[in-house]
């Protein structure tokens, strides 16, 4: 039987690629000096809720689409939405995958399931998306991360499974 898998994906160089055909200036990749502050589990997950955050340009059917310069906003989603309300919109990515199936970019059933499975405590009431590409580097560090984090803290989200595209 043929292999059929695909090669892994040179992102750097795919995103510096993608940002030179669209006129940008080069991108400058932040490799920041120390690696993050993770903070350690004080709980297993089978007792934590669990919410979502995703960079895919995920929305809801009514909300606004992100557009792509430099968008920072996020984008709120109920977590019992169904699936086929969600669009996703993204200057960075091939959208085919993500209109088929939604949760190639934003697994909202997977994160039901690992509960309805009983490896999470709970879901969170809300998952998070933003526009994943963001030229402005002080932009996402001053404005998108700490509002996302503030919400993440509103909402009593004990971990947060990221998923960038």
């Amino acid at each position: 039987m043929e292999d059929s898998r695909q090669p892994p994906i040179s992102y750097i160089e795919r995103i510096t690629a993608t940002y030179a055909a669209l006129g940008y200036p080069t991108y400058k990749w932040h490799h920041a000096q120390e690696p993050p502050a993770i903070a350690e589990r004080t709980k297993n997950l089978s007792e934590s809720k669990v919410g979502l955050i995703a960079t895919g340009g995920i929305y809801k059917s009514g909300q606004v689409a992100f557009h792509y310069r430099d968008d920072v906003s996020y984008r709120s989603i109920a977590a019992d939405t169904n699936p086929n309300e969600l669009r996703a919109t993204h200057f960075a990515y091939d959208l085919a995958g993500a209109r088929e199936d939604i949760n190639v970019v934003f697994p909202i059933e997977a994160i039901k399931k690992l509960h309805d499975d009983g490896y999470i405590g709970e879901v969170a009431e809300n998952f998070f998306t933003c526009m994943g590409g963001i030229y402005s580097q002080r932009r996402v560090e001053k404005e998108l991360a700490p509002a996302l984090v503030e919400r993440c803290l509103e909402e009593e989200i004990d971990a947060v499974l990221l998923v960038p595209v």
